[in-house]
């Protein structure tokens, strides 16, 4: 209701004052739709509210309006405005917006990342699957080379070849 008044002051005063809306759009370099919206009070129609309150107070300032006034209106719209908000609301996106920039703010680095144990579970019991295995060959592989708790070497071979006679 606020910004409804104050809209209708900068109206009555350009229309007073025989200030057409293309020419204030012109001198203000503001487009006709901003100071329509201004003048209407819908401030629903404006992304950024400090965006907003720069227009209204160029306007008023062109019009010859006090500044002041306009600021002060504003503020006391915004104070309304914003105290109708619970305090749980805030709390609740102020704790979301850290948890994003939390989010943000962490590295991901194959060297500092930290995994889930069920992704690391499979990958630990292949591992030690590979190595049992590995033991398991290389026991085998003892038993196979040697005959009898006795070793078969080398020169244990030459020697059964030399018995027979040199024949393999």
């Amino acid at each position: 209701m606020i910004l409804i008044e104050a809209g209708e002051a900068l109206r009555s005063t350009r229309e007073s004052s025989g200030v057409s809306i293309d020419e204030a759009s012109k001198d203000l370099n503001i487009p006709v739709i901003v100071l329509e919206q201004i003048e209407d009070g819908s401030i629903g129609s404006f992304e950024d509210i400090y965006d907003l309150k720069q227009k209204m107070v160029e306007y008023a300032k062109y019009l010859g309006l006090n500044t002041e006034t306009v600021i002060n209106k504003f503020n006391e719209y915004m104070f309304d405005y914003t105290s109708k908000i619970p305090m749980d609301e805030i709390e609740k996106q102020v704790r979301e917006k850290n948890k994003e920039k939390e989010d943000e703010d962490r590295i991901f680095s194959p060297y500092t990342r930290v995994y889930p144990k069920e992704k690391t579970m499979p990958y630990i019991i292949t591992g030690i699957v590979v190595i049992i295995l590995v033991i398991i060959a290389i026991v085998w592989s003892i038993k196979q080379i040697t005959i009898d708790n006795s070793s078969t070497d080398i020169i244990g071979v030459l020697n059964i070849c030399n018995l027979d006679g040199g024949r393999v």
